[in-house]
């Protein structure tokens, strides 16, 4: 017997600069989807924490010169505000000083900011160590003049499973040498992938980052969730 939750409710739809993006309920759970593409939605989260905890740990482990200890005062950027799990745990967390989210879809900013999503980040939105900025990673990362102690990666599906042709750049080599040209040395880029890749790990070294690894996340079905770590030399 069917029930009002077998079908999605479509609670927002607009036309944004790289496509249709949809906000929809499903039962208890919120779900982005772009372009027809499911993109995420509220049912876990714990990769995406997992990312801003191992960004933590392994600039921790860097410290302000390699070994040295915790680095005092550290900013996150966070690529991808996502349904804002990253978000709320980093302003969770009093360790870090600043939070600067990009994010290019005004969407997905406007329903964090008076829409659905709110019940998520409204507390993460309020702390005055968050900001949004609504651009594009790629663009942002060449761009800016800030710099930052890690780097955060939550775009589109990761690596290997992109649904919008354009993200596939960040994760090149020239996408990876402008993220390490925005962190600080003992920096720490911290990538989130919907599935684990060995030929990232690659990319990565190949690109001058040390010490990279990779952490696995059991998912209910199917391969786990990923965060690969990367620390930039000093």
């Amino acid at each position: 017997m069917s029930t009002p939750y077998d079908i999605p409710e479509v609670l927002d739809r607009r036309e944004g600069p790289y496509g249709e993006v949809v906000l929809r309920r499903h039962g208890s759970l919120l779900q982005i989807i772009a372009n027809g593409c499911f993109l995420m939605d509220t049912s876990d989260g714990r990769s995406e924490r997992r990312l801003i905890d191992a960004a933590l740990a392994a600039l921790d482990a860097a410290g302000p010169g390699e070994g040295l200890g915790p680095r005092p005062g550290p900013h996150v950027l966070i690529g991808g505000l996502g349904v804002g799990f990253s978000l709320a745990h980093a302003a969770a967390q009093s360790r870090w000083e600043r939070i600067t989210v990009v994010e290019r879809e005004p969407a997905i900013i406007g329903w964090h900011r008076e829409g659905p999503l709110a019940e998520l980040s409204a507390r993460a939105l309020a702390d005055p160590r968050a900001e949004i900025v609504e651009a594009d990673l790629v663009a942002f990362v060449n761009e800016t003049s800030d710099t930052f102690d890690a780097l955060c990666l939550d775009i589109d599906n990761g690596p290997d499973w992109t649904v919008t042709e354009d993200n596939q750049g960040l994760y090149s080599p020239a996408g990876l040498a402008a993220c390490a040209r925005v962190l600080r040395p003992h920096g720490v880029l911290a990538v989130w992938s919907a599935k684990p890749s060995p030929e990232f790990e690659g990319t990565l070294r190949n690109a001058g980052f040390q010490q990279v690894r990779t952490e696995e996340i059991p998912v209910a079905r199917g391969v786990p969730d990923v965060v690969h770590i990367g620390v930039r030399p000093g």
